[in-house]
């Protein structure tokens, strides 16, 4: 090693690396931080439009329940790594209107948010926007580390759920979530396998530094040795690997064996089997599989790897139950279906939502869409903005990436235009899921609706915005002007009047006690 680098780890089987305790780490000090101040990218995997692909094929696996006659039992769904929250939310939100109009019995059901973090798991018990939820008893909270948890103490109920527990299928959401736990790394080369290993350097002294910095500067050095003998203790995962050696001729190939782990956990706690939705940067075809070089590591505060589907599909075929993955070529994100089922073949709502979800337009297409509405922002008219929103299932963040030029186009626009796009700010705020990020998307689409003659409906959102940021002088002089529009004189004086009181130094008020009364 060059006298240049200091020497974090020497060299150690991939997945016994240090970096996964980093990763680890990372989440437990950050907590929510690591997502509201834009250290992790989350949007790609937890939109609005994720979520409303997500619901689609729940409320069908539900419904394929219900035409077996499983009605009475609760269907708990498990979303691992749940970090932020955000996509919960939207799954609930898109989950309950897409199953109100039913005239059919479905399950009940019982989303709960997982985590090692126990920060994130205490910004969920008490955020504001999940306490209806919680009140209806369709949503609780749980740690659950996946490679460890062997039973879920349910913080809301007050209940355990062990192994052999449920009565029901248990669904488990992987979103996110393969590429960050520790992972086994092999060299295939002429039909033979050899296991990959690390070691670990920094060109700056790391004894200084958390885990976020010591993942941005680490270096890592590969080395590899021939297996002289099976690897796993498992049998299967040995069939798995060994199959690789007539599948891939050059290549380097992660296999995830604690992902495997994990999901026969998950498989444990209930005697009717599970099912898996998953959504990552990864690969389920043998030939996007071929060629791999010595990984780099993909750092964002944490660091994430593309995620080996194909082992992940193997696993679920030999375990007798079946893979359903993208019949077309996927640029961005795979999304991936696992049913460890006894009588998989027959959940054909199931097959059919994946075929409309996903197969058909899903949201590896609209990140597509996404990237084109950005570089043509420019030329974007408003009918042509709605139908973006429309789209996206009124994803907010993919609403502010356009709001300048929102703005621009809402200047000109007729009154039958103005009732559309306050149409469309309303479901925008509707599927709005506050993270304490410092973007005021209240305070926003309380200017547009003063600017349409939305006068009451801006009052609500200044009322939002101070809720969720903090009274501040532009709030209550805004408040005063809508206040003046509606003519409603009395509270007009009484803001004016708290506004000067709470900021007697600003000089904007001054601009409301010009204005002609009469």
């Amino acid at each position: 090693m060059s006298k240049d680098y200091y020497e974090i780890e020497s060299s150690r089987p991939f997945s016994q690396s240090l970096i996964w305790q980093l990763n680890r780490t990372f989440y437990q000090q950050k907590g929510i931080t690591a997502w509201n101040k834009d250290i992790v990218p989350h949007n790609m995997t937890s939109s609005s439009m994720v979520g409303r692909t997500y619901a689609g094929l729940i409320l069908a696996f539900l419904k394929d329940l219900a035409a077996k006659g499983k009605t009475k039992e609760t269907v708990y769904i498990l979303e691992l790594g749940a970090g932020h929250g955000r996509l919960a939310f939207h799954i609930l939100q898109h989950l309950q209107k897409l199953a109100l109009p039913l005239g059919k019995k479905i399950p009940p059901f019982c989303y709960v948010l997982s985590d090692i973090a126990e920060d994130n798991l205490s910004f969920f018990n008490k955020h504001p926007q999940f306490k209806k939820y919680f009140d209806q008893q369709i949503l609780d909270v749980a740690y659950f580390d996946a490679s460890k948890s062997e039973e879920l103490h349910l913080q809301h109920s007050n209940s355990k759920i062990r192994p052999q527990d449920l009565k029901q299928p248990i669904i488990a959401i992987a979103n996110y979530f393969f590429d960050s736990i520790p992972t086994d790394l092999f060299l295939i080369q002429e039909k033979i396998i050899s296991a990959c290993a690390i070691a670990l350097q920094s060109k700056e002294d790391p004894t200084q530094m958390d885990a976020e910095a010591l993942i941005n500067n680490m270096e890592l050095t590969y080395s590899k040795q021939v297996l002289k003998k099976s690897f796993y203790e498992d049998p299967l995962l040995n069939e798995i690997l060994e199959d690789y050696k007539d599948l891939l001729t050059n290549s380097h190939l992660f296999f995830p064996e604690q992902g495997i782990q994990c999901l026969k956990h998950l498989t444990n706690f209930s005697s009717e089997g599970l099912m898996v939705l998953s959504m990552d940067k990864g690969f389920h075809e043998i030939r996007d599989l071929e060629n791999k070089k010595e990984p780099d590591i993909v750092t964002h505060g944490s660091f994430s790897l593309w995620v080996n589907y194909h082992a992940l599909s193997a696993f679920c075929n030999k375990k007798g139950g079946k893979a359903i993955f993208p019949s077309w070529s996927t640029f961005n994100l795979n999304i991936g279906c696992l049913l460890f089922l006894p009588d998989s073949e027959t959940y054909s709502l199931t097959e059919a939502a994946y075929q409309h979800f996903v197969n058909e337009f899903g949201p590896d297409d609209f990140n597509t869409i996404k990237d084109l509405s950005y570089f043509n922002v420019s030329r974007l008219k408003l009918k042509e903005l709605i139908a973006l929103y429309r789209l996206s299932a009124y994803d907010s963040t993919f609403f502010i990436k356009l709001l300048p030029r929102l703005k621009q186009v809402a200047k000109t626009i007729t009154f039958n235009e103005r009732k559309r796009l306050a149409q469309t700010l309303h479901k925008v705020w509707g599927m709005y899921f506050s993270i304490s990020e410092s973007y005021d998307l209240a305070y926003e689409l309380a200017g547009i609706f003063y600017d349409l003659g939305f006068y009451t409906e801006a009052l609500d959102h200044f009322q939002h915005s101070e809720d969720l940021h903090g009274i501040k002088a532009d709030i209550y002089y805004n408040q005063g002007l809508c206040y003046y529009q509606l003519r409603q004189d009395q509270l007009f004086y009484k803001t004016l009047k708290e506004g000067k009181a709470a900021f007697p130094e600003s000089k904007i008020f001054e601009n409301l006690d010009r204005l002609d009364m009469n």
